[in-house]
């Protein structure tokens, strides 16, 4: 990426170009897992709205306990770069099968959702362990 000239000025404002920070770059764990945890927040929206019609539990703490945990799952999926933010969201799957205590079809999404977490994690760490083999045998 290059970066602009100092002397050049944006033809917008008239003011001098701003140099970017290259971007990070993301691993294949962090990407994935991170996917996975959206996906989980999206599915707990829905399941929230069918807790409301399919159970006996008050409006506000059926709202309540959704917003959180959508909240949660979006904020943890921010950490996944971290080995600790890994370990959290594993934590994470944990509840949303804990959540088939609400209402029994969560423990089948719940299931699901921590099967594709496993699955991604492993398949992640074994691509960007052949990618570190391959890096290491064209520089040596």
């Amino acid at each position: 990426m290059s970066t602009p000239d100092p002397d050049e000025t944006s033809p917008a404002t008239g003011r001098p170009g701003r140099v970017r920070r290259p971007r990070r770059e993301r691993g294949v764990t962090e990407t994935l897992l991170s996917v996975v945890l959206v996906l989980e927040a999206v599915i707990l929206i829905f399941a929230g709205l069918t807790l409301i019609g399919l159970s006996d539990h008050p409006l506000w703490m059926v709202l309540g306990g959704t917003g959180w945990a959508v909240a949660i799952f979006l904020l943890v999926s921010q950490f996944q770069r971290w080995n600790w933010g890994v370990v959290l969201g594993g934590v994470l799957q944990v509840g949303l099968v804990a959540t088939g205590f609400l209402h029994g079809f969560m423990f089948v999404i719940g299931a699901v959702f921590a099967g594709l977490w496993v699955w991604c994690l492993v398949r992640a760490r074994r691509i960007e362990s052949s990618r570190r083999t391959a890096a290491e045998g064209v520089d040596g």
